[in-house]
């Protein structure tokens, strides 16, 4: 974790939340810095890096110091082009890209704003792009190491045979992760069927298939399934499947266990950098992806509903 910069001495907040634009200019705006941030949908991985985020540069800069003008995607790419251009339009002075959808979308359309992505797992994947360095673009990532996440499933699920991956296909990070640690568990002698849902709409009925055919469900770091564990959850419990997830939020609402990392702290590193390229301390061009320490962690509820025992080294997910 990088050092905290040192907060400044303000006071008195003003956040401005819309749908679908930037923040206020002119004579009604408030002296200090204002970020843009726009989040790709609502689920509790990626409000806790938002809030992390938050209260990072409030710290640092105090209240009146720093604004925000939020926008909320709702899982539609479209929106976050939308909110972006309200922050471009408005002249934020960074934006923060909360998730794959929101990157994508401020990286194209500004080369000259900064632009700090958060609760993306690879960047390369996301952008279509190799290299970062010399751009405005950079950020913090959720990846922990793809080959741990296989490795887990085997120390839980050792007598498995079976893997069905589920992941929505309109994802790039969650496609990347399903190749990834599928070919992990394909080398550990697993058979693995990965399972591509479009939308919310078809992700119960894609579930209730991958159920039938898998002794585990493994799903990546994916929002549409973040946002509808209960879908997921109503029809693995009963089944009696165990899933393994990459997010947190997967992992409390419909999984048994995942190695991940804490949002929360996610956003707050991510607020840091925002701080230290907002004064001046820091390049944005020079600035490589930032990873935190991944953690293991599990739901002691559903291990209990599956009769599933986990090994020592693992929390109890918040």
């Amino acid at each position: 974790m990088r050092k905290k910069l040192v907060s400044a001495a303000l006071a008195a907040t003003l956040t401005l939340t819309l749908a679908a634009c930037g923040s206020e200019s002119g004579d009604d705006a408030v002296d200090g810095y204002t970020v843009g941030i726009c989040e790709q949908m609502e689920h509790v991985s990626l409000s806790e890096a938002t809030r992390g985020f938050k209260d990072a540069l409030i710290e640092i800069f105090g209240e009146e110091g720093i604004r925000f003008s939020e926008g909320n995607a709702l899982g539609e790419q479209t929106a976050c082009a939308t909110i972006v251009d309200g922050f471009i339009a408005d002249g934020v002075d960074l934006i923060l890209a909360n998730a794959t959808y929101p990157l994508q979308a401020a990286a194209s359309a500004t080369d000259s704003i900064p632009v700090l992505g958060t609760s993306v797992t690879d960047y390369a994947t996301a952008l279509d792009r190799d290299e970062l360095t010399g751009s405005n673009v950079s950020g913090t990532s959720d990846l922990v190491p793809l080959e741990d996440q296989a490795a887990l499933i085997a120390e839980l699920f050792p007598d498995a045979e079976t893997v069905g991956l589920l992941y929505c296909s309109g994802e790039p990070n969650s496609v990347y992760q399903i190749e990834t640690v599928g070919g992990y568990l394909e080398e550990m002698g697993y058979v693995c069927t990965p399972y591509a849902f479009t939308d919310a709409n078809d992700l119960g009925s894609v579930t209730q298939t991958a159920c039938e055919s898998s002794d585990v469900i493994y799903i990546p770091t994916d929002n549409t399934v973040a946002a509808n564990t209960e879908t997921v959850a109503n029809i693995v419990i009963p089944a009696g499947v165990p899933v393994v997830g990459g997010d947190p939020g997967i992992c409390s609402g419909c999984g048994v266990a995942t190695i991940t990392c804490d949002y929360y702290e996610l956003g707050r590193l991510t607020g840091e950098l925002a701080a230290e390229i907002l004064t001046g301390e820091t390049d944005i061009s020079t600035l490589p992806i930032q990873y935190l320490e991944p953690l293991k962690v599990y739901n002691a509820e559903n291990c209990e509903t599956l009769g599933i025992t986990v090994p020592e080294g693992y929390s109890p997910v918040k």
